[in-house]
């Protein structure tokens, strides 16, 4: 038995016991590091990490390289690190998205965000739905700040053809602010509607996504 061995066993019967609601930050670090580091004081790692970026949200918000920089860290742990925030995204889509179909914008509005969740990226997604409101597929369409002149709205309309989607919802996120309408999110709507409806496909709302909320510009009014 190494000498880590006995305070790791007693952490993961306490975790089975009381889940994480008894660990502070670096302790559910520490014990998380566990499963990449087998051999190495995850309890002295853990506090460097936070140090390190700040908090527990900042180290799992981490680039790869930069968490791979930290000494001690290496490639298993980075991975592993980075893995969460994925995993813990895709459960979240999961899990709100209905089993019969979007009836409402507060459904479609709670699934991008989680859709946005650890994004530091500002990112712009489209939905394709079909008449019942499921989703045929959600596809990334753009990467950095959201306008009608970056949106390619030829690549959009071709994708919602191609699908045979009935009904297509857009979304972006604000990674550091609220999520306010600008003028180029109102601009980019239009556009977009317009661009769908040549095709005879609705454009049901436009979400923006920001600090955990969303507003949705069919609500707002703002198209």
């Amino acid at each position: 038995m190494g000498i880590h061995d006995g305070h790791r066993q007693r952490m993961k019967e306490r975790f089975i016991e009381s889940g994480l609601k008894s660990y502070n930050d670096h302790n559910a670090l520490e014990m998380l590091l566990f499963y990449a580091l087998p051999r190495k004081d995850t309890n002295e790692l853990s506090h460097i990490l936070l140090k390190r970026f700040g908090s527990l949200q900042a180290v799992l918000e981490a680039d790869y390289e930069d968490l791979k920089a930290v000494d001690g860290v290496g490639e298993n742990a980075a991975v592993l690190l980075r893995l969460i925030p994925e995993i813990s995204r895709r459960y979240m889509e999961r899990i709100s998205e209905p089993k019969s179909g979007f009836n409402n914008i507060s459904q479609i509005g709670k699934f991008f965000v989680s859709k946005f969740l650890y994004e530091t990226d500002e990112l712009s997604y489209a939905m394709f739905l079909d008449n019942a409101g499921s989703i045929i597929s959600c596809k990334q369409i753009s990467k950095g700040i959201v306008n009608a002149t970056e949106l390619s709205i030829r690549m959009l309309v071709e994708m919602a053809v191609k699908y045979k989607a009935a009904a297509v919802v857009i979304s972006h996120n604000h990674p550091n602010g609220l999520p306010l309408p600008s003028a180029e999110d109102e601009q980019c709507t239009y556009t977009v509607k317009s661009a769908l409806n040549l095709v005879g496909i609705n454009l049901i709302d436009h979400i923006i996504v920001g600090n955990g909320r969303f507003c949705s510009l069919k609500t707002k009014g703002l198209m």
